[in-house]
């Protein structure tokens, strides 16, 4: 039997992605995006509908934004421009790591930068947007024991962060 998209597998894929409105967002072109299935690597809805194709499918999938990027969530987050190294350009849709009081890190994306202030919000750029996906599934391999510990798919020559 064929190989097919379940846990532990690297799948590459080709794909577009379309908002709700059907504008598009953006494509993965000639180049296949390899993902590990089953870590989380992609966005939820997504990585369900992946579950079970095998090399050759080709399909379209509706992601709610709850499934996708998530929701919105209100708030802003105040960040002194000191707060970032002078050599980086801070720019708005930029993203970073923020360390919250108990330790834990979380994503913000800039959405004004002022000359004393960086303002940012925790909301990926599609929160709350409805997506679709149409997906062709270019190949299907057992995912290396150094992919299964470090949770994500390795470039053809190995270990690329």
């Amino acid at each position: 039997m064929a190989d097919v998209v379940a846990p532990e597998k690297v799948v590459s894929f080709k794909y577009t992605l379309e908002n709700g409105e059907g504008e598009l967002i953006e494509s993965s072109g000639d180049e296949a995006m390899p993902y590990l299935h089953g870590a989380g690597n992609i966005v939820p809805g997504l990585e369900r509908a992946m579950q079970g194709h095998a090399v050759g499918d080709t399909f379209d999938v509706e992601v709610a934004a709850a499934e996708g990027y998530g929701e919105r969530i209100d708030g802003t987050v105040e960040v002194p421009r000191s707060a970032f190294p002078d050599e980086v350009e801070v720019s708005e849709g930029m993203s970073f790591v923020a360390e919250g009081p108990d330790g834990e890190a979380f994503p913000l994306w800039v959405i004004e930068v002022t000359d004393d202030l960086v303002i940012a919000e925790p909301n990926h750029p599609l929160a709350g947007v409805d997506l679709k996906f149409s997906v062709e599934i270019i190949d299907i391999r057992d995912a290396s024991a150094e992919e299964l510990e470090h949770g994500h798919a390795h470039g053809p020559d190995g270990h690329h962060h």
